[in-house]
């Protein structure tokens, strides 16, 4: 499975942001699609995933603010940012996991938000 994710860039505190995944190559077998991020510092994180059947989980610092939405037919997956803060700055990468379990990271795309 080939990631490939679109939509960083540079917003200031407040704006949104919207990051799309598009996945190729052995579709068919994905399940779980997810964000994470990783600020400078810090460790990965989860930041919002969902099932084929489109159960989401969030981090508790996006609760209320990202949105994750899958396209099954498309096989992409999205992240709605709104109201972004500083500490949203980070690398998010794109995630998906098969129904064999193995799990595939697309390159990260990096957001920026500016106080």
């Amino acid at each position: 499975v080939q990631l490939q994710a679109f939509g960083g860039g540079l917003v200031q505190a407040g704006g949104s942001l919207r990051l799309s995944c598009a996945a190729s190559g052995g579709t068919r077998s994905i399940n779980s699609m997810a964000w994470y991020r990783r600020a400078p510092g810090k460790q990965r994180e989860l930041v919002a995933s969902i099932t084929t059947v489109g159960s989401t989980n969030y981090a508790e610092s996006v609760k209320g603010r990202f949105t994750i939405s899958r396209d099954v037919a498309k096989n992409t997956v999205y992240l709605q940012m709104n109201t972004l803060k500083a500490e949203d700055t980070a690398v998010y990468y794109c995630n998906v996991v098969t129904g064999s379990l193995y799990t595939y990271w697309g390159r990260g795309t990096l957001v920026t938000v500016s106080s």
